[in-house]
């Protein structure tokens, strides 16, 4: 989803450095693989096309974070449209 990211902290020999790997579009998301000694995060459409990979040596890599942006409950999204889940009129009672 757009806003989800991966923050990859990587050995640089005597200092460290930090990449981002960000879903920047609606409908994008960041993917992680770990294989035959290589870290790969890429950013996928919702097709599966890959969009964008950043590439790294697994025994250079320190840390791998994935920040998922908070997902929103179907009763928060209709509280914030204004609607409070309950009927718009009472049923009259028999």
């Amino acid at each position: 989803m757009k806003g989800d990211r991966v923050e990859i902290v990587v050995d640089a020999g005597d200092t460290t450095r930090t990449y981002e790997v960000v879903a920047s579009r609606a409908g994008r998301r960041v993917e992680t693989a770990v294989r035959r000694g290589v870290v790969e995060v890429s950013e996928v459409t919702r097709s599966g096309s890959v969009v964008r990979t950043a590439r790294f040596m697994a025994t250079r890599v320190l840390a791998l974070v994935e920040q998922p942006v908070p997902r929103e409950d179907s009763s928060e999204k209709a509280e914030k449209a204004g609607q409070s889940g309950r009927p718009l009129r009472e049923d009259p009672e028999t």
